[in-house]
């Protein structure tokens, strides 16, 4: 078994990243380069804007390239519950800007040329008690009525050619999409490189200071200034930018990925190939990967992945929980398992604008795969004096109370919602 993303494992390796000493002034500096900071290179720079960015690790080494590889439209709330929180016409806006974000990328991806075999799969949303699929049928008819037609109700009849476990039924969302997220992610920073992003990697921020209209950053591999700093960082958000840290949750994800499985072992266990998601809050997400492995994720501890051995620990977890959904595949090989961090907020709605001198989009709350590269582009264009097309707009962030950055509670958190799934 290898401790590594499959994703980063699968995929060629950027390499345009700038060899030059890190100097010089800019139009633009993007810190982080995963799908946030690359999509918004790539806008500035086709612009004509002189953009660079600055990435701690290797491009994708976060949350771009640690996750389950879906693209699922629909917020991380029920559309009942967003509406009830946000209001009907705030919730429809919200719900289409991931409808939007998956057309994006589907865009990009044949603009660019990036083989990353981005597919429309559509997404099951998989009712693991009866009680839940009222729940997800009750969800399903407003939805369906009031904003996306593109969605269908199954019962557990009509899973039998979808899923060879016995879910009580699902909701169909035909939109949601997915894709290798480590060949995407090369081939979003090759492309930011071609139309003239400066891409920097190993290049930490470990300074910032803003004077007389441009911002100082200082990395690990020299000092430049800039115009307009976008921070596009997100579970990996640093020191420096305490008011994010006070407002970002970062929670640990875990995922595993079989050895490739045998015609017979997908008939008998994912023949509608789709992106799946359980209704329980401590769930799972699973789909197959391009060479037809099992890619099972969940939130199999709350804290974040610090080790090989912690990463372990995990795959344990889910080992065992695939196998409760397919016995079938209880003792199939597991080639890779990885953890990664999720930037949450706390009542889980992204968040993106500007504060204090400095752009930013964040809080994607799981749903961040799909709605980033968006994102990203949305807020480039804002910099640029474009229209303002951010879905955001609005939105208050306070910090949460007794919090710097370290969630200490989050063991309280998951004994919270595991003893909701036993009685819910």
């Amino acid at each position: 078994m290898k401790f590594v993303s499959y994703w980063h494992y699968t995929a060629p390796v950027f390499s345009g990243g700038a060899q030059d000493p890190l100097e010089g002034h800019y139009d633009a500096a993007i810190i982080g380069g995963g799908f946030t900071g690359l999509a918004a290179a790539r806008q500035l720079a086709k612009a004509g804007a002189k953009v660079v960015v600055l990435e701690a690790e290797r491009v994708g080494g976060g949350a771009s390239g640690r996750n389950g590889g879906h693209l699922n439209n629909g917020l991380a709330h029920s559309y009942l519950s967003a509406k009830a929180e946000l209001g009907k016409d705030r919730a429809i806006a919200l719900y289409r800007a991931l409808d939007d974000s998956v057309d994006t990328i589907e865009a990009l991806v044949a603009e660019e040329g990036i083989d990353c075999n981005f597919r429309r799969a559509g997404k099951l949303k998989l009712a693991s008690k009866p009680q839940h699929f009222e729940s997800i049928a009750r969800n399903f008819e407003a939805l369906h009525a009031e904003v996306d037609p593109d969605t269908a109700l199954l019962s557990a009849a009509d899973l039998k050619s979808e899923i060879g476990s016995p879910f009580h039924g699902a909701m169909l969302s035909k939109k949601s999409a997915m894709m290798h997220m480590g060949r995407y992610v090369a081939g979003l920073a090759t492309a930011a490189a071609r139309h003239g992003a400066v891409i920097h990697e190993n290049a930490a921020v470990t300074d910032r200071k803003q004077a007389g209209g441009k911002h100082e950053l200082t990395t690990s591999r020299g000092r430049i200034s800039a115009d307009n700093v976008l921070v596009a960082t997100g579970a990996y958000t640093t020191s420096n930018f305490g008011y994010f840290r006070r407002r970002i949750i970062s929670v640990g994800s875990f995922i595993i990925a079989t050895r490739p499985l045998s015609d017979a072992e997908i008939a008998a266990t994912m023949p509608g190939n789709r992106t799946c998601v359980t209704s329980m809050n401590i769930g799972n997400y699973f789909r197959l990967s391009p060479d037809r492995r099992l890619i099972f994720g969940g939130r199999a501890r709350f804290s974040a992945t610090s080790d090989q051995r912690s990463d372990a620990r995990s795959g344990q977890i889910l080992r065992a929980g695939l196998a409760a959904i397919f016995p079938q595949l209880a003792k199939v090989e597991v080639d890779y398992c990885w953890g990664g961090l999720v930037d949450m907020t706390k009542d889980r709605f992204p968040r993106a604008g500007y504060h204090d001198g400095v752009w930013y989009a964040m809080g994607y709350s799981g749903h961040g795969a799909q709605l980033s590269t968006h994102l990203g582009m949305i807020m480039a264009d804002a910099m640029l004096g474009r229209e303002d097309r951010n879905p955001m707009k609005g939105f208050e962030w306070p910090a949460i109370p007794g919090y710097s950055g370290k969630p200490w509670f989050l063991p309280m958190v998951g004994l919270y919602y595991k003893a909701l799934d036993r009685i819910q």
